[in-house]
């Protein structure tokens, strides 16, 4: 009986599928006999160890030949020939030679290369070395000699992990960066269900990789310390995450060889990013003052800011600026300093920036003088030249300033101006005749230094955060909100503590970081100012009527003591009620705002809307026009939106282009980036009903990316919605459908109405341009008539002109005047008409009313429609109705007369891009019997270049499917015409059936 088997297979390893195929290469060369070398440098934590021990597990699976692997032994890197005496000890069998005897009189690195090559004579051999640069320097020296020789036919590969890859100069490397996003949250997936849970919180799951900052032993470690119940969001995180200290003290171990003033000038450089914006590094010159006072003398100072290899790779220069190479020296670097010296470097920062003072100055020989680097008295140096060596973990009283007892900057020490007064340190100032001053009688500190105070700050401390508060109200949201989190954690009542994070949560999704912001909100609690915030949050990447909801409840809550926010708040609400395409709810929240609230224009606004939407058109558009008057001088971004959408409402599109430039260059002066993809879609869409489509396309991609890069899906949805539009003008039909198909995937789940009605015009109208006039009645019927699927009370009216042309073309349109859905649909318009501004309408009105009405009186209503036109402006429209114009002429058999507007609507066509438009006009004059050149076809085989035009359009009709009959219907021509030339089509291309006909046109995509 054969025994079961166990079969293990190797953890997966996420986000590495460059990397192993580059080694999965190494060794299928290897199997062929030919050696190479690659040495793989990373941080610590990031998967390197993770890679070796999948390199040499697929080396013995294939029974390839033997593995040398050995990882080493920090401890024994000062123990000579240590690393090759553990290389050799890890064969699987006898060797030549003694490995005991290596370690006594060591191997000269011709004799270890020798050695592999004679290990690999008959079977291919891998050597694997982890953490390489822990070698003793000859092991680490030999090896290397030893690999940059491993070429062809040498049998033997050598993947080695270096770490920084000192040592193995000239060598192929491979560095490992941390993981991307979606390798992050697939990990964190597997080690959340690992932990007992389906899925982490979102708010939990962002935090977690935020902090995690693509390190997969990072992110394993924080999860580890989290209970499921902290995992699933029903408790509150702890603050700071707990776990990973592994990985951070390896960081710092990188450094820990470095000299002591060396690491003294990084442990200042991570204090002085901290109250700088993410990603904007330290400022160069408070970095080396701080240095400076911190006694680091100035030449060991230039060398380790102006040499490259002065930090061991940790800090880099970039103009002013210093940046850490890795996000996580500096959080490791703060991390395993001791608590002393930390709050000593931030006191110190917090001298520096409020006195303002230059630093010591260097004295004779280059020697900083003073208490700050040499002993004023006797002139020698104090013991120890760095105040902060945190190995050896002692403080020299009385030097450097950093005195972890006094912990105050004496006026006249460490670079501070005596005459500057009194010196800001810790949480309270120090004069140096009365001593401590009460924090806020030494006159405002700059920001700066009061969020190094609060970093060097040991508990709650009420008036710091008041403080910090204070001097963060005229700073950009980012800074702000990072500054009102510190005061939030100073602050000890729990109310007042739980609106600072509110706050500061607000800010943050200003700033444009949603998933930070959800982070704030999780430490504010029930406040209601959270409320708040979380709805706005809805707004831009949740279902529309939660949103609405969520509003509304915190518009309550704050209504008796934050009137501005509950009136912020009811705005929100009417926001998301108009994007669920729910009028009711728009008016209930309108009507909600305060009948006595003393901004004008808002009344104005809340009043004109409200008539409209009830039916008093009169009323409500005379509101409306003094709003768009008043909205004029204002500077307000969400004023200048309002006035934007005022004037879509009035017609006055002109005046809405107007106010959405001005709203976006109050948005981009604000700073407020999460305003911006809104600022985009408004005017985008704005310019798209003015007809100015290259303007609309290039202003809703750039709305795109910025609801990208903010995390808002739902305004992502409407603009790719007008995206869509646009591209049914001047796009192609592929550009289009994507846009619509991405549009409808944001706007189903989230209850997007508006969205989804514009996308799915959009998909209408290029249908029409491809002659698919009955796919484009079916997607429209839905939206223009009443039932469950109707479209945005708004923006439903707008499709009517295309849904007439469609279902007339498709002869779904009755002559009469019965119970026809489509009669009926320009009824509504008509009345729809007598509401607006908009100048296109009228036009468009006479048109619909040409393609429903009898023989006789067809020319006359197109002459009203163009004289319309010609009024109106607008290339697009007017080309439209000319070229339904001129082919309801040549199908009258009156094509002499069809060719002038036929010829007038090509080229309008072609003036505003529009090339779909084109070729089916172009198709139209050429069976008017006009000669039109038709564009070149590319060079190569193309097999539809030898047909005519309208044989090309005929074939791929054909090949979509479409009946003889659909082509006639798309084509306007007759069935008799279709069959004449699908005649000619198959001989041409020597073809003899419609699936034959079909599989060429494929196999040419």
């Amino acid at each position: 009986m054969t025994p079961p088997t166990t079969v293990h297979s190797p953890p997966r390893l996420y986000g590495r599928g460059a990397e192993l195929a580059v080694l999965d290469t190494l060794l299928t060369r290897l199997r062929q006999g030919d050696g190479g070398a690659l040495v793989l440098t990373a941080p610590p934590g990031t998967g390197l160890t993770a890679l070796l021990d999948r390199t040499a597990a697929a080396h013995r699976e294939r029974h390839t030949g033997p593995v040398l692997w050995t990882t080493a032994a920090p401890a024994e890197q000062w123990l000579p020939h240590s690393g090759l005496h553990a290389l050799l000890c890890s064969a699987p069998g006898p060797l030549p030679l003694d490995p005991d005897r290596v370690l006594r009189d060591g191997l000269p690195p011709a004799a270890l290369l020798a050695l592999l090559r004679r290990l690999g004579a008959e079977r291919p051999l891998l050597v694997c070395v982890d953490d390489a640069h822990a070698w003793d320097p000859g092991s680490r020296a030999a090896l290397a000699f030893a690999a940059r020789r491993l070429g062809p036919r040498s049998r033997v590969a050598a993947v080695i992990g270096a770490g920084d890859g000192a040592g193995f100069a000239g060598l192929p490397a491979l560095r490992l960066g941390p993981l991307g996003d979606d390798a992050a949250s697939a990990l964190l997936d597997r080690l959340t269900e690992a932990a007992g849970t389906d899925r982490a919180d979102p708010v939990v799951r962002g935090e977690l990789l935020r902090e995690a900052a693509g390190n997969p032993r990072l992110l394993a470690g924080l999860t580890a310390r989290l209970t499921p119940a902290q995992l699933a969001g029903r408790t509150p995180l702890p603050h700071p995450l707990p776990g990973g200290d592994d990985v951070l003290a390896a960081h710092a171990a990188r450094l820990g060889h470095l000299p002591a003033a060396t690491r003294t000038l990084l442990l200042i450089a991570a204090a002085a990013h901290a109250h700088e914006p993410e990603g904007a590094g330290a400022d160069l010159d408070l970095v080396r003052r701080a240095a400076l006072a911190a006694a680091v003398r100035p030449a060991a100072l230039d060398l380790a800011l102006l040499t490259p290899g002065g930090t061991a790779g940790a800090l880099q220069r970039a103009g002013d600026r210093v940046h850490f190479s890795h996000p996580l020296l500096r959080r490791a670097l703060l991390h395993r300093a001791p608590p002393h010296h930390r709050r000593a470097v931030h006191d110190l920062l917090a001298g520096l920036l409020t006195g303002g003072g230059r630093g010591p100055e260097p004295g004779p020989g280059g020697v900083v003088t003073g208490p700050c680097g040499l002993d004023s008295v006797g002139g020698s140096v104090v013991t120890g030249s760095s105040c902060l060596d945190s190995v050896a973990g002692s403080v020299a009283t009385g030097s450097c300033g950093l005195d972890s007892v006094a912990c105050s900057v004496a006026t006249g020490s460490c670079g501070l101006d005596p005459a500057a007064g009194p010196v800001v340190t810790g949480s309270s100032c120090s004069d140096p005749v009365n001593g401590p001053v009460p924090t806020g009688s030494c006159g405002p500190a700059p920001l700066a230094a009061l969020v190094q105070r609060a970093c060097a700050a040991t508990g709650p401390d009420a008036p710091l955060a008041d403080a910090l508060e204070e001097a963060a109200a005229p700073r950009p949201h980012a800074e702000r909100a990072a500054a009102l989190a510190r005061a939030a954690g100073l602050t000890p009542g729990e109310a007042l503590r739980a609106a600072r994070f509110a706050a500061a949560a607000d800010h943050t999704r200003l700033a444009g970081d949603p998933g930070r912001a959800r982070a704030l909100l999780a430490r504010a609690g029930a406040h209601p100012a959270a409320h708040h915030v979380r709805g706005l949050l809805a707004l831009r990447d949740g279902p529309a009527p939660d949103a609405h909801e969520a509003l509304l409840t915190a518009a309550a809550l704050l209504a008796p003591r934050e009137p501005g926010r509950a009136l912020d708040a009811l705005l929100g609400a009417a926001e998301a009620a108009w994007a669920a395409g729910d009028a009711l709810g728009y008016l209930d929240a309108l009507t909600r705002i305060p009948a006595d609230i003393p901004d004008r224009a808002l009344a104005q606004y809340r009043d004109g809307m409200c008539a409209v939407l009830r039916g008093r058109i009169g009323e409500g558009h005379a509101l409306l026009r003094r709003l768009l008057g008043s909205a004029a001088r204002s500077q307000d971004p969400a004023a200048l939106l309002r006035s934007g959408a005022a004037g879509l409402v009035l017609g006055d599109l002109d005046a809405a282009c107007r106010a959405g430039v001005r709203a976006l260059a109050a948005v981009r002066a604000s700073g407020a980036d999460a305003l911006l993809p809104q600022a985009l879609e408004h005017l985008a869409y704005a310019e798209l009903r003015a007809g100015r489509h290259a303007r609309a396309r290039a202003h809703a991609l750039d709305g795109l990316r910025a609801a990208r890069r903010c995390g808002q899906p739902n305004a992502a949805a409407h603009l790719h919605a007008v995206l869509a539009l646009a591209a049914s003008v001047e796009g192609g039909a592929r550009e289009c459908a994507a846009h619509a198909d991405a549009a409808l995937a944001g706007a189903a789940p989230h209850g997007l109405v508006q969205a989804a009605t514009l996308a799915t015009w959009a998909q209408a109208r290029a249908d029409l341009a491809a002659g698919r006039s009955a796919e484009a009645a079916a997607r429209l019927d839905p939206l223009v008539r009443p039932g469950p699927g109707r479209g945005h009370f708004a923006t439903r009216m707008l499709a009517v002109p295309c849904y007439v042309e469609a279902s007339v073309r498709a002869g779904r349109g009755c002559r009469g005047r019965g119970a026809d859905p489509v009669a009926d649909a320009v009824g509504e318009f008509a009345v729809w008409a007598t509401r607006t501004t908009d100048p296109q309408v009228p036009a468009q009105l006479a048109r619909c009313r040409a393609l429903l009405a009898p023989p006789g009186e067809v020319a006359g209503r197109y002459e009203e429609a163009l004289a319309h036109h010609d009024r109106a402006g607008g290339d697009f429209e007017h080309a439209r109705t000319r070229l339904l114009f001129g082919s309801w002429l040549r199908r009258r058999r009156r094509t002499r007369e069809a060719r002038e507007p036929l010829r007038d609507a090509l080229v309008a066509f072609e003036r505003c891009g529009a090339r779909a438009w084109a070729d089916r006009t172009s198709g139209e004059l050429r069976a008017a019997g006009e000669s039109v050149e038709a564009p070149a076809p590319a060079r190569g085989a193309d097999p539809l270049a030898a047909l005519t035009p309208q044989q090309q359009r005929i074939a791929r009709c054909v090949g979509e499917g479409a009946t003889n009959r659909e082509v006639a219907l798309r084509l306007s021509v007759s069935t008799r015409t279709v069959d004449h030339h699908l005649r000619n089509v198959f001989a041409a291309l020597g073809v003899r059936s419609r699936t034959e006909l079909a599989r060429l046109l494929d196999g040419r995509r």
